[in-house]
């Protein structure tokens, strides 16, 4: 039985948890120099977030130096800023395989505690039992003065999120993962929370924390045996901030910073991590650091408790926005691509996505919306989040988002990068220009 939001929100919560409220991003640990962890690790502070989740994907030389180049650059970087690991268990066979990682940089002065408590996390793992947690995993650690708080990403455990801490009895919370886009099978359909408000009623029943994911979308276009997908994004973005906020969860971890794989990166990513993969040729180009614009808003949000968008106020005092849209219409044949069209293409809408925040007491301004320089929306906006997925999509350029206040000045607004194409004569691109509002 799933109880309704409101008794979930009452349900008791640990009070040293509740003072722990933190954002977090999933950060994929690639191959990269020490100037460039440097720059990754100030932009995350610059956008708000508390840590990364450093998905580590092996323990090879690469990864081991890309690692330390981090802890370096937080260590360095005079703020709270920290790291975690999030280990991949799609690549590691064993728990046992984590110890050594967790034993180097346990102590160290960036890396996450909970309650004096070393933060672990993974990807994935639910497959692997409760005993092989405990016996191979928390008890090692703990062994040599080392108690994990881990909260695993175990939604591909069969019975989850139900009677998933009578299961995994090692675990301190649980991450969610898949909760953060549609399923490709459900259609049009706008993401729901129904998974993550069952994983908080089973964390707060156990006295556990739960972590929430938060995406923008999912595309990969990559050759090989099912790479190549769309999830979708349209409001996805604005959706999941939207349900955070009410459901007010211990923690919240956006995916991702860096993946530009699977295309729902925030931040930068570097042409060493995507050498000699398809990935450059869908992700180049197509820059999404605008999505960071409304980030330190709705952080600020969720840490002051704040369960409605329409008091999300602006960080800095002044409007912020962004927008987004596809480059390429969804009635392409997409035939000159070998790979075609990706698996749920027909759930892609082609239309202009914005989120705008407007400041506390902001009354009389509208949000005009254009493509190929003609107006297909215009909507009243209002104090706090605004988001609107405006359909009418058209090939051409001109896409454009503006706010104007009661005079019809314009107080910020965004042009698109790239033009609409009616067709392809190549790749089969369901990536998204992204553009922040200025």
């Amino acid at each position: 039985m799933r109880l309704p939001r409101s008794l979930i929100l009452s349900l008791p919560v640990c009070s040293s948890y509740a003072a722990a409220k933190a954002v977090f991003a999933h950060y994929m640990v690639g191959t990269m120099t020490a100037t460039e962890a440097v720059t990754d690790v100030k932009d995350a502070i610059n956008a708000g977030f508390d840590a990364f989740a450093l998905n580590v994907p092996s323990m090879d030389d690469w990864a081991t130096s890309a690692i330390s180049y981090l802890f370096s650059a937080a260590n360095n970087a005079g703020s709270n800023f920290k790291l975690f690991f999030s280990f991949d268990m799609t690549q590691f066979n064993h728990p046992s395989q984590l110890l050594p990682l967790i034993e180097q940089y346990a102590a160290n002065e960036s890396y996450l505690q909970q309650d004096g408590r070393p933060f672990v996390s993974t990807f994935s793992g639910g497959t692997i039992s409760n005993d092989d947690w405990n016996s191979k995993f928390r008890q090692p650690l703990q062994a040599k003065g080392i108690n994990p708080f881990f909260v695993p990403n175990f939604d591909n455990w069969s019975g989850y999120p139900n009677g998933f801490f009578n299961t995994f009895t090692v675990a301190d919370g649980v991450f969610g993962w898949e909760s953060a886009w549609p399923e490709v099978s459900a259609g049009k359909v706008n993401v729901s929370d129904s998974v993550d408000q069952a994983a908080l009623q089973e964390a707060r029943a156990a006295n556990k924390v739960y972590m929430m994911p938060l995406s923008t979308f999912q595309f990969k276009h990559m050759s090989g045996d099912g790479q190549n997908w769309y999830r979708i994004g349209e409001l996805n973005y604005f959706d999941r901030m939207e349900q955070v906020l009410s459901l007010q969860p211990d923690f919240v971890e956006l995916i991702t910073w860096n993946d530009a794989g699977e295309s729902h990166y925030v931040g930068n990513f570097w042409p060493e991590q995507i050498a000699g993969t398809d990935i450059g040729n869908y992700a180049n180009g197509f820059d999404h650091t605008g999505w960071q614009q409304v980030l330190p808003s709705f952080i600020n949000a969720y840490k002051s408790n704040v369960t409605d968008i329409s008091k999300i106020t602006p960080a800095g005092g002044k409007a912020v926005g962004v927008m987004w849209y596809r480059s390429l219409l969804t009635t392409a044949n997409c035939s000159p691509d070998p790979m075609g069209k990706p698996s749920g293409w027909q759930n892609a809408q082609d239309a202009i996505n914005f989120a705008v925040i407007l400041p506390e007491g902001a009354s009389g301004y509208t949000i005009n919306v254009y493509s190929n320089n003609k107006q297909i929306g215009s909507f009243p906006a209002n104090a706090g989040l605004n988001g609107q997925s405006v359909p009418g999509l058209q090939a051409g350029g001109g896409q454009r988002v503006e706010v104007v206040d009661s005079s019809n000045k314009t107080i910020i607004s965004a042009t698109g990068t790239k033009d609409v194409q009616a067709q392809t004569t190549g790749l089969c691109n369901y990536n998204y220009v992204v553009a922040a509002l200025s």
